[in-house]
């Protein structure tokens, strides 16, 4: 039976399918990769030289749109009329109206999940698998829980990994190995965290959905991971820990602040059912983040009316609490200081950030796409890889290029997932595997760059250089081996009929 969800989908489909590339005679390749240039070039020197990790707070953004505004002299020189590029754009920023919304329920849903208890109880349970015998395969598997919990590797890598390289220190153990073991657990739960900005920019850019671009990224991310452990458990059976690992007193202050019960995992639980079962992602998310709401109100009624601003729990502070939750920045102090920042959430206005960063590359995109300049690189490409492993090829070497000079993974995915989506829909290459790709070598490589936000962030935040911890980030350097390996074999990629 086809349900009219199906059928609208199937349009939805067939839309993407027929949408026309614009295209200009009058530019030539080396006019249309101008604007592309130059905004390497200014990225760059905004990231490096300039304002360094606080370059997402707006100066990235607005160097977008100072890249939109070179494409379009460009285009004026090349007789494209200002109103066709205003339509594009406009057109453009409509495309992602979905995921911008989804976005928001994501930071509602991650201020439910804190106050509720449910974060806090899959952190709990994630320490207590820790054993000295297999410390490194555990350290993976316990950032990669709370990673997929939170939807940030930086905060795992902060609170938990900081812990667990401390742990290593009285083990004996080499701190290089085990910052390698934490970055590839946390960049994994990163990955494939529906909570985690980078999973909602790839498809965004990309052109697919939430949920069908995590469940499409499995397929390469699971056996990566896989790998990763079976490495680590064998470098693990060499070693002899000299001590015993200890964190009662982080499980200690967890079950001091919060009302810990396995119960709250039937809230993730249904929201699984939900996405298993196909319901649209903003209703599934708008589900868990009301459920996360009425968990807080059972477990964790103290917490709600302290973050309400009322004594006792009321309606009224109740309200405010949940609302607050959903909406601003809320968090919930314990008395170990290392969770302070892991218990916290930015609520919708958290995503502030990453929609903004999105819509000015939607304005770059928009503009590119009206002179002709998308339509020119991307003939540029096809005619330089006539494979269809040579266009993933060519998506992974541009990644890392824009994590090398660029700085930034969120710009090693917006740039070339504005570059290649016209590429890889004229392969006739479903857009899943550009967003795939571009996690598979975008988000996972920045740790791997020393003078990337993310590199430099984690090397000074676990006190571990990058060149000591880096052949040991399993996962992240061998992810863009992962995916180059199926598009060789042509595994999983998905044709746009299929859709």
């Amino acid at each position: 039976m086809v349900t009219l969800q199906d059928k609208i989908y199937t349009m939805q489909s067939q839309d993407k399918q027929n949408e026309k590339i614009v295209e200009n005679k009058e530019l030539n390749i080396w006019e249309a990769l101008i604007p592309v240039i130059a905004l390497v070039i200014m990225l760059f020197y905004n990231v490096f030289y300039a304002f360094g990790d606080d370059a997402l707070s707006g100066s990235n953004q607005f160097i977008l749109l100072l890249g939109a505004a070179v494409a379009a002299v460009v285009g004026v020189f090349n007789k494209v009329s200002y109103k066709q590029m205003v339509e594009e754009v406009a057109q453009n920023v409509k495309s992602t109206t979905g995921a911008l919304l989804i976005l928001l329920m994501v930071g509602a849903l991650a201020g439910t999940w804190l106050i509720s208890g449910i974060i806090p109880t899959m952190i709990y349970y994630g320490l207590q698998i820790l054993n000295p015998t297999i410390f490194l395969a555990s350290c993976v598997v316990i950032c990669a829980i709370i990673s997929i919990a939170t939807g940030s590797s930086w905060t795992t890598s902060a609170t938990v990994g900081i812990a667990l390289i401390g742990i290593a220190e009285a083990l004996g153990i080499s701190l290089g190995m085990t910052a390698g073991a934490v970055l590839s657990g946390a960049y994994f739960g990163d990955k494939l965290s529906p909570l985690s900005d980078t999973t909602n920019l790839a498809p965004a850019m990309a052109g697919t959905d939430l949920f069908t671009h995590i469940k499409y990224m499995t397929y390469t991310t699971v056996p990566t991971i896989i790998v990763t452990l079976i490495v680590f458990i064998i470098i693990g059976v060499g070693l002899d820990p000299v001590g015993v690992a200890d964190t009662t007193s982080i499980l200690a202050s967890i079950d001091a602040s919060f009302n810990i019960s396995p119960w709250l995992f039937i809230v993730p639980i249904l929201v699984i059912v939900m996405i298993v079962r196909k319901t649209p992602p903003l209703i599934a998310l708008l589900a868990g983040t009301l459920l996360g709401g009425l968990a807080a109100l059972i477990f964790q009624p103290e917490i709600v009316t302290t973050i309400g601003g009322g004594d006792t729990l009321d309606f009224t502070s109740g309200y405010k609490g949940i609302m607050n939750a959903i909406t601003v920045d809320t968090s919930v102090a314990t008395d170990n200081e290392a969770l302070n920042d892991l218990f916290s959430a930015g609520g919708m206005s958290g995503m502030l950030g990453t929609i903004w960063l999105i819509i000015c590359a939607m304005v770059f995109g928009g503009v590119m796409d009206a002179i002709g300049a998308l339509a020119r690189i991307s003939k540029a490409l096809l005619s330089l890889f006539h494979t269809t492993f040579g266009l993933f090829a060519s998506t992974v070497a541009s990644c890392l290029a824009l994590n090398l000079t660029a700085s930034d993974q969120y710009l090693a995915i917006v740039v070339p997932g504005k570059m290649y989506s016209k590429a890889f829909k004229d392969k006739g290459l479903a857009p899943e595997n550009l967003s795939r790709t571009l996690e598979d070598s975008g988000t996972v490589t920045s740790v791997l760059v020393p003078w990337n936000t993310c590199g430099a962030y984690q090397s000074g935040v676990l006190g571990v250089p990058v060149i000591d911890y880096f052949a040991f980030a399993i996962f992240n350097w061998l992810s863009p081996f992962t995916t180059l390996l199926f598009a060789a074999f042509r595994i999983k990629i998905r044709q746009l009929k299929e859709a």
